[in-house]
């Protein structure tokens, strides 16, 4: 099986998970064997972002001490053969400084995400 998941609302309970589900659910798809890949858009390009430093979330005594770290997710994806694709127009429309991306990942214009989709037997919307 292929499968493309898209990630289109990015920090969805990731204080209270310490990771995007679907980021987390891809991994253990590839390992189950599916042949999974991952594009990025509207506000879930900011993962792509190295060294996010999240906010430190606590509710009375309690603190979150493991925050997601989403860019070293993607690394890590990546580095177990997970491709990344991300939309260019929607890093550029959140003025996203090029030299503080993630490596590794593949950017495609707005125009081909249609011929993205036509690559994968699922195509799975977040």
């Amino acid at each position: 099986m292929k499968a493309l998941n898209i990630v289109e609302t990015a920090y969805r309970a990731t204080l209270e998970e310490q990771d995007d589900t679907i980021l987390w659910l891809s991994q253990s798809f590839q390992t189950a064997g599916v042949d999974v890949s991952v594009l990025l858009r509207g506000n879930a390009v900011n993962y792509l972002i190295k060294d996010q430093k999240p906010f430190s979330l606590c509710f009375g005594i309690w603190k979150q001490t493991q925050p997601p770290e989403l860019d070293r997710d993607l690394q890590a994806m990546i580095a177990k053969g997970i491709s990344i694709y991300a939309v260019v127009e929607e890093i550029q429309a959140r003025a996203l400084p090029q030299d503080r991306l993630i490596e590794g990942v593949s950017f495609i214009s707005q125009d081909q995400v249609a011929q993205l989709f036509e690559q994968f037997e699922y195509v799975w919307h977040w």
